[in-house]
C-alpha cells in the first residue's frame, strides 16, 4: 500500500467527498500525507486533488494546484496524479489535452473508477465511514447533493446534477460514527438545505432530521448553512429557538433584495419577500445570526438597483456577510441569454463599496458583544494564542476569539486538554472580525 495526500479545492461539500474517498483508501491500508505537507520530504506516492469548477477564480486556483502537483511529479517527489472533482467533470473533454501530466481526470463522484485506479475496490459498508480533515470535534454532514434550481449565474446544476437527499437513516449513521470519534459539532451541508427530502419523501423534511441528529449523543452543537430563502421552512426557526443542540446561526445565501435583479438572476423571489422573512428570522430566532452572500455586478445591475441593495444591508445589519462579483460562466442560463455589460472595474467599485458598509456593521456587532459571555469551542492553538468559536461563528468562514493560553495556565490546564472542548469566556475586547476572550 501506498501513501496519498488528498487536496481539497473549493467548498466545504468538496471536503466531505475527499473524506468519504479517504477513509475507503486508509481502510485499505494507505496512510495518509496531511493537506499542505512539503511533497519533498512527505514520502508521497499518490496525490489527489478535489477541483473547484464553480467561478473563474476557483477554477484558477485548482489549475494552478494541478500544476504545482505536476511540478512535484517531474521532480520525482511523487509518482502518480490524479485529479476529480468539479473542474475535472465540467472540462473532461479539455483538460486531458492540456495536463498531460496527470495520470487521470475523473468526475465529481466517481469514487469507484479512481480506486480501481489505484488497485482498489469500493467497499459499500464503508458508505457512511470518513476520515477527517478537519479539526477532530467538527464536522461537515452532506445531506444532499446537486440542485434543481437554475438560478442564472450557477454551474453547479450543470456538475453536480439534480438534486437528490440522503436518507435520514444513512445520515444518522454517519452522524452517529463522527460522534463516536469525537466529533462534537455537525455543520449541516447541501447546495440546498431547504430543499432537503423533497425527493424522498415528498416534502420538506429538514426540521426532522435536525431533529433527529440532535438526539445523537456527543453531538452538542449543530450549525446550518446554505439555506435558500425561497419556501424555507418555518418549522426549522421554532426548533432553533427551542432547540439548545441547534446554534442560533444561519446562512442564508440572498444574492440581491432589487426585483429587476431578482428577475435577472431566477431566484423565484422578492425583496419584498426576503424582508418578511428576515423580519419572520429574527422574531422567533431572538439573538440568531445571519451569515448572506451577495453578488454585485450581475447584468441588469443598474445604479439604483445596487443603492438598493447597500440600504439593504445597512438595515438588515446581517452580522456576517460575504460578497463576490459576477463572472459570466459557460452553460449557464445567463451565458446564453444575458449580456455581461458591466465593466470590471464598476463591479471592483461596487464589491469595495459594499464591503466597506459591511465591515462598520461586523465592526459594531463585535464591539457590542465586549463584556457578554460565550460558550467557546476551541479549535487551535499557536504561538500562545488559543483560537475558538461561540456558536455565532462558523469555522472557515467566519471571525474567531481568542485566548491566550496563560490564562488557561493559570488554571492549571495546558493547551493540549483545551483543543476540542467547550469554557466559559468573557469578550473582553473586539476588532473587525475576530475577538478577545478570556475563561471564567
Amino acid at each position: 500500500m501506498g501513501k496519498v495526500q488528498l487536496i481539497t479545492m473549493g467548498c466545504s461539500k468538496n471536503r466531505v467527498d475527499s473524506e468519504h474517498l479517504l477513509q475507503q483508501m486508509v481502510a485499505a491500508g494507505w496512510s495518509v500525507s496531511p493537506e499542505g505537507e512539503n511533497l519533498a520530504s512527505a514520502g508521497v506516492d499518490t496525490v489527489l486533488i478535489n477541483t473547484c469548477g464553480f467561478i473563474g477564480d476557483a477554477k484558477e486556483e485548482s489549475i494552478g494546484m494541478i500544476l504545482q502537483a505536476a511540478r512535484a511529479k517531474k521532480e520525482g517527489w511523487i509518482r502518480r496524479l490524479f485529479v476529480f472533482g468539479c473542474l475535472s467533470q465540467r472540462y473532461a473533454a479539455e483538460l486531458p489535452g492540456l495536463l498531460p501530466e496527470v495520470d487521470g481526470f475523473f468526475g465529481a463522484a466517481d469514487h469507484a473508477a479512481i480506486l480501481a485506479a489505484l488497485g482498489l475496490p469500493l467497499r459499500a459498508e464503508l458508505a457512511t465511514r470518513r476520515h477527517l480533515t478537519t479539526p477532530s470535534h467538527y464536522a461537515y454532514l452532506k445531506i444532499a447533493e446537486g440542485c434543481d434550481r437554475r438560478c442564472s449565474y450557477c454551474a453547479i446544476p450543470l456538475i453536480r446534477g439534480p438534486h437528490v437527499s440522503v436518507p435520514m437513516e444513512q445520515l444518522e449513521d454517519e452522524a452517529r460514527s463522527l460522534a463516536s470519534a469525537g466529533v462534537k459539532e455537525l455543520i449541516v451541508i447541501a447546495q440546498d438545505t431547504t430543499w432537503y427530502g423533497l425527493d424522498l419523501y415528498g416534502k420538506r423534511m429538514l426540521a426532522p432530521l435536525l431533529e433527529r441528529l440532535a438526539a445523537i449523543r456527543g453531538i452538542e452543537w449543530i450549525r446550518l448553512h446554505y439555506s435558500y430563502p425561497d419556501g424555507f421552512p418555518e418549522e426549522v426557526l421554532d426548533l432553533m429557538a427551542a432547540e439548545p443542540k441547534l446554534c442560533k446561526y444561519l446562512d442564508i445565501p440572498l444574492q440581491h433584495i432589487a426585483d429587476p435583479v431578482l428577475t435577472a438572476m431566477r431566484r423565484s423571489t422578492t425583496g419584498r419577500e426576503t424582508r418578511a422573512l428576515l423580519e419572520k428570522i429574527r422574531a422567533k430566532v431572538p439573538g440568531v445570526v445571519l451569515r448572506t452572500t451577495l453578488m454585485v455586478g450581475h447584468p441588469g445591475e443598474t445604479e439604483e438597483a445596487f443603492n438598493e441593495l447597500l440600504e439593504f444591508v445597512k438595515e438588515a445589519r446581517f452580522e456576517r456577510l460575504g460578497a463576490f462579483q459576477y463572472s459570466e460562466e459557460e452553460g449557464t442560463w445567463g451565458a446564453a441569454h444575458l449580456k455581461d455589460e458591466i465593466p470590471p472595474e464598476l463591479k471592483q467599485e461596487r464589491y469595495n463599496r459594499l464591503m466597506e458598509v459591511q465591515s462598520g456593521i461586523s465592526a459594531a456587532f463585535n464591539t457590542y458583544r465586549i463584556g457578554t459571555t460565550a460558550r467557546v469551542l476551541f479549535d487551535s492553538a499557536s504561538d500562545g494564542v488559543l483560537t475558538g468559536r461561540s456558536q455565532w461563528e462558523s469555522p472557515e468562514v467566519d471571525g474567531e476569539i481568542l485566548v491566550s493560553e496563560a490564562s488557561f495556565r493559570n488554571k492549571g490546564l495546558q493547551s493540549s486538554q483545551i483543543i476540542g472542548t467547550f469554557a466559559e469566556c468573557k469578550i473582553t475586547a473586539a476588532g473587525e472580525y475576530d475577538l478577545l476572550g478570556e475563561p471564567l
